[in-house]
């Protein structure tokens, strides 16, 4: 499987970092959306329904859902830390999949684990 590092280097890649402060919300659920994050930098809160589900930290990539036919963000991300995260929007998604295939099996991992912790939710 891909390591966060492999991970951190395809977002570190894109341009315009974000810096979120320990608890500003990056997205909220229901929300549209048109990006993937990837931490490069501390650790992210995913709620649903207002609860904690998910705790991931650098490395680890969320927000998947919108570049793959989710219309609405399906759950809340806030910064549980002072957080550094990258974004890319489907044109760069599929240009990281083209150049590191194992990315896109990194990506649907981490995307049908999250899908099955957040079904249990509701």
């Amino acid at each position: 499987m891909l390591s966060p590092v492999v991970t951190v280097s395809i977002f570190q890649k894109q341009p315009n970092p974000q810096a979120f402060s320990a608890g500003q919300v990056i997205f909220e659920e229901g929300q549209s959306g048109e990006h993937m994050y990837g931490i490069l930098e501390g650790t992210v809160d995913i709620l649903v329904n207002g609860k904690v589900v998910e705790t991931i930290e650098t490395g680890e990539v969320f927000g998947v859902g919108v570049l793959v036919g989710v219309k609405n963000r399906t759950y809340t991300a806030i910064a549980k830390v002072d957080s550094k995260l990258a974004f890319v929007d489907e044109k760069a998604f599929l240009f990281a999949v083209q150049e590191t295939p194992m990315f896109a099996l990194k990506v649907m991992k981490s995307y049908s684990e999250r899908l099955s912790r957040v079904q249990r939710m509701v």
